[in-house]
C-alpha cells in the first residue's frame, strides 16, 4: 500500500481563520446570523477547498439538521457553544461517524460519543466531521494516511504536520473555530505550529481519553487546536471533568495566576539545534526577545528534557501501540501504510527489563526536571525547529518526522502541559511557532503565558512564491 499524495493544492498564504467562538455567538445573538446560515457558509467552504486532506468524512445532511434542531429549541441559544461548527479527529469516537484512524479496514461504528466530545455537542456544538490524521496517530508529519496528503496552509509543498493534520488545517482554513486533536508526542501541536494555529496539550487526566483509541494508552491526551487564544478556555473549561472509566483521570482546580509575577525559563540558544536551519533560528532569535520584553526569564537547562524525549521512540514506549494494532497488524491489509505497520511492529523488540530500566531513568529526569521548574513557572521553546516539504518526509520518513518531534517528544512522559503558539513567519515565509510547558496541573499558568505572547508576536506572511 503506497501513500496517496495528490497534487498539491494552491496556497493559502498562511491562515485565513473565520469567526472566533465569541464571535459566532455575538451574531446568532444579535441575529445578523443564524447556525443554520454559518454551516451553510462553511460546508460550501469546505467544497470549495476539495479533496485537501483536511477531512475523511462530512455530513452536511446531519450538521444542518442539528443547526435547524438548535435554532428550535427554546432556549438553545444560551447554551456557550450555540451552532458553533468543529471537527474531531478520527481517532475519537463520535455516534454517526465511523472511526477508522485513516484506515478504513480498521473501521467500526462507535456506540457513544467520547465523553468529551459530548459535553461540547451538550453546550450547543455542532459537528462537521471526522478530519484526517497519521495513520493511528503514528507520525508528527501527516504524510501516513491512505487518504490525500495534506500541506501546510503556508504553501510551498510544506508537510500539514501529524497526526492531527487535518484538525490543524480545518481551523487554519477558516473551516471551524476550533477542532478537538490528540496529542501523545506533539501530535496537536506540531500540525497547529506548521499551520500558524494554537495547539493546547492540556495536563494527563484533565480531559477524559474515553472513547480515543489509544496510540501510547500511558500517555495519550485530547487536545485543541483554535485559532483563537481565548476560545481555548472556553472550550477547554467545558471539556475538563473527571472521568471514573479513565484510570489516568484526576481533578483540577483552577488557580489564580498573576501573569505579570511568572517567570519563565528560557534555555541558552546555544542549547538549541535548528537542524541547519538559520531562517527558522532567527525567527526565533526574535520571537525570544518578545518573550525576554513582556516577563521575568532566567536561564535553565535543556538536557533533562531532550533526554526524556529520546526514551519516547528509542524505549519501550512504542510497545504500546502494539498492544492497541498488534492483532490487527497480524493479518495483511493492503491500506496499512508501510511505514506505520514497521513502527507500530517494531515494539515486539522490548523485553520487560527494557520496561523497568526506562523507568526508572525516566523516574530520575522526571526529578531533575522538576527541580528546575522550582526556579522558574513555564519554559519556553520553539516548537519545531524546522520545516519539511512532503517529498523530503516520504523520502525519509523516520528521520524527518525524529526532528518534528525534537521539542515535543518528551512532553507527556515527563507530565507536562503546553500550548504551542504562532510566532510569525521565517524570512522566506515559513511558519514559527513558540511552545509554552508547565508541569502538571498548572495549565493556567501556561494559558497566561500563551494568551499574552498571542497578542504581542507577529502574525503570519505570506510564502513567497520563490521558495
Amino acid at each position: 500500500m503506497s501513500t496517496r499524495v495528490a497534487e498539491a493544492p494552491p496556497a493559502t498564504a498562511g491562515p485565513t481563520p473565520g469567526p472566533a467562538v465569541h464571535e459566532l455567538l455575538a451574531a446568532y445573538r444579535n441575529g445578523s446570523l443564524t447556525p443554520g446560515a454559518h454551516v451553510r457558509r462553511v460546508l460550501d467552504l469546505v467544497a470549495a477547498h476539495g479533496d485537501d486532506g483536511t477531512w475523511i468524512s462530512v455530513d452536511a445532511e446531519a450538521a444542518l439538521a442539528r443547526a435547524a434542531e438548535l435554532e428550535a429549541t427554546p432556549g438553545a441559544a444560551d447554551l456557550p457553544l450555540y451552532g458553533v461548527p468543529f471537527g474531531v479527529k478520527d481517532s475519537i469516537d463520535v455516534v454517526g461517524w465511523p472511526t477508522t484512524l485513516a484506515c478504513p479496514s480498521y473501521a467500526y461504528e462507535p456506540r457513544e460519543t467520547a465523553p468529551a466530545v459530548q459535553r461540547l455537542l451538550d453546550a450547543g456544538a455542532i459537528c462537521l466531521g471526522k478530519t484526517n490524521l497519521d495513520q493511528f496517530a503514528t507520525g508528527l508529519n501527516g504524510t501516513r494516511t491512505p487518504y490525500t496528503v495534506p500541506r501546510s496552509v503556508f504553501g510551498g509543498d510544506l508537510v500539514s504536520g501529524g497526526s492531527s493534520s487535518g484538525s490543524a488545517r480545518a481551523v487554519a482554513l477558516g473551516e471551524v473555530p476550533f477542532a478537538v486533536a490528540t496529542d501523545t508526542a506533539g501530535s496537536g501541536r506540531v500540525p497547529a505550529a506548521l499551520n500558524g494555529v494554537l495547539g493546547y496539550k492540556p495536563s494527563r487526566g484533565l480531559v477524559s481519553t474515553v472513547g480515543l483509541v489509544p496510540a501510547c494508552r500511558s500517555l495519550d491526551c485530547l487536545s485543541l487546536v483554535v485559532a483563537d487564544p481565548a476560545d481555548l478556555r472556553t472550550v477547554l473549561d467545558l471539556m475538563v471533568g473527571v472521568d471514573e472509566r479513565d484510570a489516568w483521570s484526576r481533578p483540577y482546580a483552577r488557580l489564580d495566576v498573576d501573569e505579570h509575577a511568572l517567570v519563565v525559563g528560557l534555555p541558552d540558544e546555544d542549547g538549541l539545534t535548528f537542524f541547519g536551519d538559520e531562517a527558522t533560528a532567527d525567527a526565533h532569535t526574535r520571537a525570544r526577545a518578545v518573550v525576554a520584553g513582556l516577563f521575568r526569564t532566567t536561564a535553565t537547562s535543556l538536557a533533562p528534557f531532550l533526554a526524556a524525549g529520546e526514551l519516547l521512540y528509542s524505549g519501550p514506549w512504542v510497545a504500546e501501540r502494539l498492544v492497541e494494532f498488534g492483532d490487527f497488524l497480524s493479518v495483511a491489509h493492503d491500506d496499512v501504510v508501510p511505514v506505520v505497520g514497521d513502527i507500530i511492529r517494531g515494539g515486539a523488540r522490548f523485553a520487560a527489563t527494557d520496561v523497568f530500566r526506562a523507568q526508572y531513568r525516566l523516574a530520575e529526569l522526571k526529578a531533575e526536571v522538576g527541580r528546575l521548574f522550582a526556579s522558574m513557572d513555564v519554559l519556553v521553546l520553539p516548537t519545531i525547529g524546522t520545516t519539511f516539504t512532503v517529498p523530503e518526509v516520504l523520502a525519509d520518513p523516520v528521520g524527518t518526522n525524529t526532528v518534528l518531534g525534537h521539542y515535543t517528544h518528551f512532553g507527556n512522559l515527563l507530565d507536562l502541559c503546553a500550548a504551542a503558539v504562532p510566532a510569525g513567519t521565517t524570512a522566506d515565509g515559513r511558519p514559527a511557532s513558540l511552545m509554552v510547558l508547565g508541569p502538571a496541573l498548572s495549565d493556567d499558568a501556561v494559558l497566561a503565558v500563551a494568551t499574552r505572547l498571542a497578542a504581542h508576536l507577529p502574525t503570519s506572511a505570506p510564502i513567497e512564491e520563490s521558495r
